[in-house]
């Protein structure tokens, strides 16, 4: 059990990118997490006195709600600002202003610029909650929840079907350094980063699993313990629907494809979705769907990530 006053302290004062954690600190996190999950009371006046500022310039449901209940089921509050940031006043100026006010600030942002400029700027830990780039609470809290269905990360198998975004993009980097096969099916024109790939590629050499990126959805899927899916469309890409829908139609976590994977295979989805474009309903509401208990995990990840960088 890590007592309340032992947490360890990050050894990045931000969580900008996943690869701010160590893999030891990041194998701690779902450990503590798993901790406060199971025992939530001994966490209660943790970070009493302490105070997060969330900066959102894209709407929320999961994140918001759990980053305010996190910290007051932890002692502390928060306050919310949402809209565009660096608009009204400049962005470093912003951040000068919170840090001397809150302990921390959580940004959910368009660019990843913006969260990386207001970690430059504040004295105080900022943490990327969703960037054009990156994802690492949700990867954090789908570690968290593949470890509970299936004991050992290592050795696994997750399949993401769909845009090589960020929540992919944040799997992918998170995945591989913990043991875990990563394979990904999409189609042409919308692949991952290069540079993110090269990052995984390497995390890959070193701790021996396997990496795939493919342009058949069958393909990826086969063996996978999990299969993963977004929204074809995403906030700020509107404008790019149609051409999306045509792109990604062959490319729907359904009956057929499901039934590709192995027999336990789990389903996960970071939500919000779209029911029977990239996912049927059906796979949706199947009994081997984990997608809320995802979501539930998003509140018990981010208070081990709370506890560990404003501790």
């Amino acid at each position: 059990m890590f007592a309340p006053d032992q947490i360890l302290k990050a050894n990045s004062p931000d969580l900008l990118h996943d690869l701010d954690l160590t893999t030891d600190e990041l194998v701690y996190l779902l450990d503590l997490a798993a901790q406060v999950k199971e025992s939530p009371a001994a966490y209660a006046r943790a970070l009493e006195g302490r105070n997060i500022a969330m900066l959102f310039e894209k709407p929320s449901l999961r994140t918001k709600l759990t980053f305010e209940l996190a910290m007051k089921q932890l002692g502390g509050g928060s306050v919310f600002i949402e809209g565009p940031i660096g608009v009204r006043e400049p962005l470093k100026d912003v951040a000068r202003n919170l840090d001397r006010w809150t302990n921390g600030i959580v940004a959910r942002v368009f660019r990843q610029t913006t969260v990386d400029d207001l970690a430059r700027w504040s004295r105080v830990p900022v943490i990327n909650a969703l960037s054009d780039l990156y994802h690492p609470c949700q990867a954090l809290a789908d570690m968290q929840t593949v470890r509970e269905h299936f004991g050992e990360l290592r050795g696994c198998k997750l399949a993401f079907i769909g845009d090589g975004n960020n929540v992919a993009q944040s799997l992918m980097l998170t995945s591989l350094r913990l043991g875990m096969d990563f394979a990904l099916g999409c189609p042409q024109g919308y692949l991952p980063d290069p540079d993110i790939v090269t990052q995984a590629e390497g995390l890959a050499a070193v701790t021996g699993a396997h990496l795939a990126i493919t342009h058949d959805g069958a393909e990826a899927v086969a063996g996978a313990h999990a299969i993963y899916t977004d929204v074809w469309t995403s906030m700020g890409q509107e404008q790019e629907a149609v051409e999306r829908r045509r792109a990604f139609r062959d490319y729907q976590v359904n009956d057929a494809l499901f039934a590709q994977a192995r027999p336990d295979c789990v389903f996960m989805h970071c939500l919000p979705a779209k029911r029977d474009e990239e996912v049927t309903d059906s796979i949706m509401e199947h009994e081997r769907s984990v997608i809320f208990d995802q979501a539930e995990n998003r509140l018990h990840a981010q208070k081990a990530l709370l506890l560990m960088m404003l501790t």
